[in-house]
């Protein structure tokens, strides 16, 4: 069980990066239209940057601080964007050689989170 600190980082966090993952929203939608997920698109390749950035860094300088790292990864990052969470996990697979897991994770995480929402949408049209 996570201490009552992880649990007020991850809150904390996930608050901005609601907030963050809005306002990038919001800005696409102003400057380049509804027609295309630009807001998606930018918070994922945003996100997935990030989180390099931040996995690298907290490696590096603060390994012990398991505050820090949820407050940013799983708060800040995981409310912005799940994708960089996927990101990193298909990288982590990657570097410890399990390809054919990294393959089947990433294959079947795009595609079986795209039938689950088109079967959740089937499933509720059916109803309403």
């Amino acid at each position: 069980m996570s201490s009552p600190s992880i649990w007020l980082a991850v809150a904390a966090g996930g608050a901005i990066g609601a907030m963050a993952r809005h306002a990038v929203s919001r800005a696409s939608l102003h400057w380049l239209g509804p027609n295309f997920p630009w807001g998606t698109l930018a918070a994922n390749i945003t996100g997935s940057f990030l989180m390099g950035v931040f996995i690298v860094w907290l490696a590096a300088r603060e390994p012990h601080s398991a505050v820090l790292r949820s407050f940013l990864t799983v708060g800040v990052l995981g409310a912005f964007t799940t994708f960089s969470t996927f990101a990193l996990d298909v990288v982590v697979l990657f570097e410890r050689k399990a390809y054919l897991a990294a393959g089947g994770y990433l294959a079947a995480s795009v595609l079986l989170s795209v039938f689950g929402l088109v079967l959740g949408m089937m499933a509720m049209r059916a109803l309403t």
